[in-house]
């Protein structure tokens, strides 16, 4: 990895062999800035109080060699990354503002995507980590991980079922509760409904209506005028001298037409004039047929009028979505299916109950599964760690897992008993130590020293790394807290673990150093900051120099120099 403005780190380069690699240096150096930058690399999240004071902003860059055809390599390329001889370059920028850009084969890609790479390219384990398997969901869910595919199937079906019931008992607990005011909206639609039905609107009715009061309040104005119409085109019957139009296209019809044979275009126009005559004939008798069928009775008006009225009044009430009849018509529909929805409440309410309880006993049963795959898994985890701890010089130690429930009135029934349950099942799990023979099984958050607890949690680390294999392993000063032959053995099972992946280890301890195939010593000048050259590779006597330090903080100290030649010999003794 290359490293730019980072933390304390101005320029530095970081170069991490295959094997076992440890990290080291003076307290406040930089070690962890390690971490953090390939935190970075692998999608963590990007802090602008990360950036170097004064620069705008800091780079991350690296070459991880991934597994031909794994399945980092394939989600690498589908996002159109380009493997350099097998490697993956990748980089991740964060400004002094808090943006953060990610480039992966030369690509521009989300920062997601790095995390989703992560997954099968690096573990990360920090002392954060130990305190966070403290907690009980953590312990269950470590205890979950490691029982792979005989915990996650009935986990699975339980999961499924238990947001069902979950939201079959919300839409009971809401048709319960709200009862009264639905009995009242049914009330208000029932209402509604009655009251439309009583005046038996149709579809357009209202615009028909007003067309026909229009009409009948200005009945004599009309017959009036359709008479008067009538007799400028058909004549008078009491006026035989006027003259009408109908009798003038007549006659001007006759004269073309006793010439017509001498020019065929004069024949033309007899035609249209005879075709004008034709419509005035026809219009004259719509007129005439209007005139006689035109009803004046003020009494249809009135009628009419009322009939207007009641639909207004429906209108005004109920037309919410529009204007009119129509949008009445429309109220009456979506509220008849609202009341039938309201009505079939207690129905309803049957089909939940029913429904509920069936659910509560089949999650009874998935638990039950549940818990019986885990108590299988319990054993072998337990097992694994326990002998990993013979490894961590705690031979005597015993690791055990307590699976129980809390009972619970208003649970589901496991075991012949209620019990609580939530949505990763009804189990309880705590990781139990009993560091000696003779001492009862305790709670590792109790019962553990700051020693034992984190050579347990390196145990349970290491138990994973052969259940969840990755090719990287990053510890990050899981070693705090030990000292002396535990931390021998911490170094020589980290140095086990080397042989099949590649473990880094960020360390204080001069014991689990001496372990590694390759030390780097991370060193800031006499300004504060670390350099291109502050980090580097340790060879022969520049190492037994700086395990020295880390032993007595003499670099010079005959003693300090024996005791770390002895380490390193013993190291390779191993090897």
């Amino acid at each position: 990895m290359r490293i730019r403005s980072l933390g304390v780190i101005d320029d530095a380069v970081v170069e991490l062999s295959p094997g076992f690699t440890a990290v080291t240096g003076e307290t406040g150096a930089g070690k962890t800035m390690v971490v953090t930058s390939l935190g970075l690399l692998l999608g963590g999240r990007a802090d602008p109080a990360l950036v170097r004071i004064g620069s705008d902003r800091a780079v991350v860059e690296g070459r991880v060699t991934v597994p031909p055809g794994g399945a980092a390599a394939v989600r690498a390329e589908e996002a159109g990354a380009e493997l350099d001889d097998g490697a993956l370059l990748l980089s991740r920028t964060v400004s002094a503002e808090g943006r953060s850009r990610a480039h992966l084969g030369g690509r521009s890609v989300p920062v997601g995507l790095l995390a989703e790479l992560a997954d099968d390219l690096v573990a990360v384990h920090g002392q954060t980590d130990q305190q966070g398997l403290l907690k009980l969901s953590r312990q269950r869910q470590a205890l979950d991980r490691y029982a792979g595919d005989g915990v996650t199937g009935p986990l699975a079906k339980y999961g499924e079922a238990y947001r069902r019931l979950r939201a079959v008992a919300v839409e009971l607990e809401e048709i319960v509760t709200r009862a009264r005011e639905r009995a009242q909206e049914a009330d208000m639609l029932r209402y509604g409904l009655d009251e439309i039905a009583g005046v038996e609107p149709r579809a357009g009715e209202d615009v028909e209506l007003a067309e026909e009061a229009e009409r009948l309040g200005h009945a004599e104005a009309l017959s009036s005028a359709a008479t008067a119409a009538h007799s400028a085109l058909a004549g008078n019957p009491e006026d035989p001298e006027g003259i009408d139009a109908a009798t003038l296209v007549a006659g001007a019809h006759r004269a073309l037409e006793a010439v017509r044979s001498h020019d065929p275009a004069l024949a033309a126009l007899a035609d249209r004039i005879g075709e004008v005559g034709i419509l005035l004939g026809d219009v004259a008798g719509e007129l005439a047929g209007y005139a006689d069928d035109l009803d004046a009775d003020p009494l249809r008006l009135a009628a009419v009028e009322e009939r207007r009225a009641a639909l207004t009044a429906l209108t005004r009430k109920y037309g919410q979505y529009g204007d009119g009849v129509d949008a009445v018509l429309a109220w009456a529909e979506q509220g008849a299916a609202r009341l039938t929805e309201l009505d079939g409440d207690d129905e309803r309410i049957d089909e939940l109950t029913a429904e509920r309880d069936a659910l509560r006993s089949e999650l009874g049963g998935l638990a039950q599964a549940l818990t019986d795959a885990r108590t299988e898994a319990a054993e072998r985890f337990a097992a694994a760690v326990t002998a990993e701890l013979g490894s961590l010089a705690m031979p005597h130690a015993r690791v055990s897992f307590a699976i129980r429930q809390a009972e619970d009135p208003e649970g589901v029934e496991v075991g012949g008993r209620p019990v609580a349950y939530g949505p990763s099942g009804a189990d309880e799990v705590e990781l139990l130590l009993a560091p000696h023979p003779g001492a009862p099984p305790r709670p590792i958050a109790k019962g553990a020293s700051g020693g034992e607890l984190s050579r347990v949690m390196l145990a349970v680390e290491v138990v994973f790394a052969g259940t969840d294999p990755v090719p990287t392993y990053l510890f990050d000063e899981v070693d705090a807290g030990v000292g002396g032959k535990a931390a021998v053995e911490i170094g020589r099972r980290l140095a086990k673990l080397a042989r099949s992946a590649q473990v880094v280890v960020v360390t204080h301890l001069p014991q689990v150093a001496a372990f590694a195939d390759r030390q780097l010593l991370v060193e800031k000048t006499n300004d504060g900051t670390v350099t291109r050259s502050g980090v580097k590779v340790l060879e022969g006597e520049e190492r037994v120099r700086e395990l020295s330090r880390m032993l007595a903080g003499q670099e010079d100290s005959e003693t300090a120099r024996a005791h770390a030649e002895e380490l390193l010999a013993t190291a390779r003794a191993d090897h």
